[in-house]
């Protein structure tokens, strides 16, 4: 089965489920696009016994396949590029495009609640999660949506989108749209969590030459321990670090003096007071 992807990445890729498939400004198309040079009907992709044609609807700008003007009923092919005025699309089908041999297994998304608890799963460029299946991650789990969202990996860099779902997706416990995932988090939709698992990242560590390191004079008191909230956080070492590391880089540098402390006070005052009465002592 061939999916449409958007060269601009405009939006998700879609399938072609449908034994006819419109493209158009009209919103009766399946697909809408209001770009200024797409007509109102401006194609069709008819699937018949497992294959897929392109017609063009009569249209002035025309249709192009691989860069030639078509007609209609051209057939389609995975790798093909359409192009519609300034829009390029490429068909792609997910099974011949297999991973690269030499690619290493670098990201790994792990179940470790709900359906299929302990399954890893490999992330391999795009791949959408939900009930539906066309989805490479498929769980029955009602509370997710047919496509419910997809996990991105481009450039070594895995992010996720929210496909329009009906229960939203959470990354470490906070409803996200979008997100870039980072080793360590827990994404959870529906009744499903999965753990990412990934490279390791090195997060650069930040040295102030100019600050001043003191000593501390007395023991102060422990501070209370706050109350545990209803829900805690999931905390990703990673992003605490990275947190870190970024706040320590805008920090101002500590002040070479500062005003002494009582105890520092109070030894003063001792000295100065046996000093007098040493000298005192010495004139009697």
């Amino acid at each position: 089965m061939l999916r449409i992807h958007f060269t601009d990445n405009r939006q998700a890729p879609i399938w072609l489920v449908d034994e006819r498939f419109t493209i158009g400004q009209d919103s009766r198309n399946k697909l809408v696009l209001t770009d200024s040079e797409i007509s109102p009907f401006h194609a069709e992709i008819r699937q018949d016994h497992g294959l897929y044609y392109l017609t063009d609807c009569g249209t002035q700008a025309g249709t192009y396949v691989n860069d030639e003007r078509i007609g209609a009923r051209y057939q389609l092919r995975s790798d093909d590029k359409v192009r519609l005025g300034s829009l390029e699309l490429l068909l792609v089908d997910p099974a011949k495009n297999k991973p690269k041999a030499e690619a290493p297994a670098r990201w790994f998304l792990q179940v470790i609640k709900g359906e299929h608890q302990g399954h890893k799963y490999h992330v391999t460029g795009s791949m959408t999660f939900g009930r539906s299946v066309k989805c490479e991650l498929c769980f029955s789990d009602l509370e997710l949506s047919r496509r419910h969202c997809e996990f991105f990996l481009k450039d070594d860099v895995l992010e996720i989108k929210d496909l329009a779902s009906a229960n939203g997706v959470f990354v470490n416990h906070q409803k996200l749209s979008t997100a870039v995932l980072l080793p360590g988090d827990q994404v959870r939709m529906g009744s499903v969590t999965l753990l990412v698992i990934g490279p390791k990242v090195e997060v650069p560590q930040v040295e102030d030459e100019d600050a001043t390191l003191f000593m501390r004079a007395i023991d102060l008191p422990k501070p209370a321990k706050p109350k545990p909230a209803s829900q805690p956080a999931i905390t990703n070492p990673l992003r605490v670090a990275a947190a870190n590391a970024a706040q320590k880089r805008d920090e101002p540098a500590v002040q070479a003096k500062r005003p002494l402390n009582k105890a520092w006070l109070g030894l003063l005052v001792v000295v100065a007071v046996a000093a007098v009465a040493l000298t005192a002592q010495a004139m009697l």
